[in-house]
């Protein structure tokens, strides 16, 4: 139940700052930011705390080359959904969608993998301390 939670933070991050309607961050800032320019700027730095969280930790669990290995596994999904013929791309909002599911998957793998790790192998992992 905790990757699924972290993957849902994770898509909420994703959703919130774009996604195909009007209500995101991006379209919000583009049509009103200039009038509320503090706030604008104190919800930008909350969702980039968000994304150095994320980031730091997927980085630092899976690396680059994990995360391009799990946005090739999401995309070889897409593909055989699509070619099964359960998945029609023709409408750009669904490409979206469906981007934001891949990305926010990468990052909550990228995030939960330490306890992935700690139940297959056994052990845990820990950061380099100094003493």
């Amino acid at each position: 139940m905790g990757f699924f939670w972290r993957w849902l933070c994770a898509f909420g991050l994703l959703a919130v700052t774009y996604n195909p309607t009007q209500y995101n961050y991006v379209r919000w800032v583009l049509d009103f930011g200039r009038d509320n320019l503090s706030i604008a700027v104190l919800v930008g730095l909350f969702l980039l705390i968000g994304y150095i969280i994320y980031l730091r930790a997927t980085l630092r669990s899976i690396g680059t080359f994990g995360m391009l290995l799990v946005l090739a596994v999401a995309g070889a999904m897409i593909w055989v959904l699509y070619d099964l013929g359960i998945l029609r791309l023709d409408d750009p909002g669904l490409i979206t969608w469906l981007a934001l599911l891949a990305l926010s998957l990468v990052l909550g793998i990228g995030l939960s993998w330490s306890h992935v790790r700690r139940y297959l192998s056994g052990q845990s992992d820990i950061d380099d301390v100094d003493e």
